[in-house]
């Protein structure tokens, strides 16, 4: 994946800061992003993936207009379970951000049938 930065991708725009930089939590989601792309074709058609945990070392701020690339790998996977080692680097190929992503496989309609019987409607 690829981002050029944005105004709307900064740390003033999502509120973690005051500065026009890459927001942390903007760069968490892109790592979320690149593991649900990483997984297409890999499930069976009735899973889905949920995020479960995120772990990240934000490195370099990166400016508005700079290019970021994002890369996530998966590293293991069981039944129910994948991790992602991810990254992100800047066109010179200066590493911003690294660290894992953990996401678990479940049945789509079960899951959101749970979600069903707890939302108190």
């Amino acid at each position: 994946m690829h981002l050029e930065v944005a105004l709307g991708d900064t740390a003033i725009a999502v509120g973690s800061g005051d500065v026009p930089v890459l927001a942390t939590p903007r760069l968490v989601a892109l790592f979320e992003a690149a593991t649900v792309r990483a997984l297409e074709g890999r499930l069976d058609v009735a899973e889905t993936s949920v995020g479960t945990r995120v772990e990240i070392d934000h490195l370099a701020a990166s400016p508005v207009g700079a290019r970021v690339v994002i890369v996530a790998e998966l590293s293991e996977r069981d039944a129910r379970r994948v991790v992602f080692d991810v990254r992100a680097t800047g066109d010179d190929g200066t590493l911003l951000a690294g660290g894992r992503v953990w996401r678990a496989v479940v049945n789509r309609d079960r899951f959101l049938a749970r979600l069903e019987r707890t939302d108190g409607a």
